[in-house]
Parts: structure tokens; C-alpha cells; sequence
């Protein structure tokens, strides 16, 4: 048999390679308001087993997602919160949660906790200081 030849995993196929699955987003939707304990994030994420939620926080601090900080040295107890690209990562759950709740008869969209209007996600780029379409597929690609 010839092996086959690798290609190169798309920027969609990377993201579901760090991240995808069910716990991992979860929890890390759990970590967006801040520093939690585990048996925090037990409580946080419904039907997370033990083991489950202990393998997950290892994923997640290994993809530097996460970064575990002792709070109790007797015994060894850490406080678990969101790095930098935790948080952008945080910020694609958000979109994916808006795309959620639009399908949805019974979850509330994202709301401006000033005015209560359900938020909107728009492309910018930052270079030409212009807001890119959605339909324009033409103008969006990665590189």
C-alpha cells in the first residue's frame, strides 16, 4: 500500500483539532467570567464527570487555552482561567452561541446589557478601516 500523501488541515480543522468537543467548549464557556475552581466548574457544566473535567483541564492547559493557578498548596488546589487565546477563543464561542440562539424558540439571543438589544457580529479590517460583508466571499480568505 502507498501511504496516502498528508495535506494541510484547514484553519477549521485545526480549531476542531485543539477544541472539539462538547466538554472542552463548554468548559471554556464556563472560564468567560473570570477564574474558576474545579469543583466550580463541576457545578458550571451539568453531567462533566470528575475524571472527564480533570483530562479536559490537562487539554486545555496543554493548548495554553488555560493556565492553572495554585490557590491552596495543602492540599494542591488550582483556580483555572482563560489565557489570551482562551479568550479569543471565548469570542468564537459567543458567535457560535448567537448562531444558537437564531435557531432557537426558546434561547434568548446575546443582549447590550445597557439597552437590551440583541447583539450583531460585523467583519472589520482594521488595515482599510472598512466593515466586510458576509456575502462578500470574494473579499475573505485565508491566508
Amino acid at each position: 500500500m502507498v501511504p496516502m500523501a498528508q495535506t494541510e488541515r484547514s484553519p477549521l480543522e485545526e480549531a476542531l483539532a485543539r477544541v472539539g468537543d462538547r466538554w472542552t467548549l463548554l468548559l471554556v464557556g464556563a472560564m468567560q467570567e473570570g477564574a474558576r475552581r474545579f469543583n466550580d466548574l463541576l457545578e458550571d457544566v451539568p453531567g462533566i464527570a470528575p475524571n472527564i473535567l480533570a483530562q479536559r483541564l490537562k487539554h486545555l492547559e496543554r493548548e495554553a487555552i488555560v493556565v492553572g493557578r495554585p490557590y491552596s498548596e495543602r492540599p494542591p488546589r488550582m483556580a483555572y482561567e482563560l489565557t489570551g487565546a482562551g479568550r479569543e477563543l471565548a469570542g468564537a464561542l459567543r458567535l457560535l452561541a448567537m448562531w444558537g440562539a437564531r435557531g432557537s424558540e426558546t434561547v434568548e439571543p446575546l443582549r447590550h446589557a445597557a439597552c437590551g438589544t440583541p447583539l450583531e457580529a460585523r467583519w472589520y479590517c482594521p488595515t482599510c478601516a472598512e466593515p466586510v460583508a458576509d456575502e462578500a466571499e470574494s473579499e475573505v480568505r485565508f491566508v
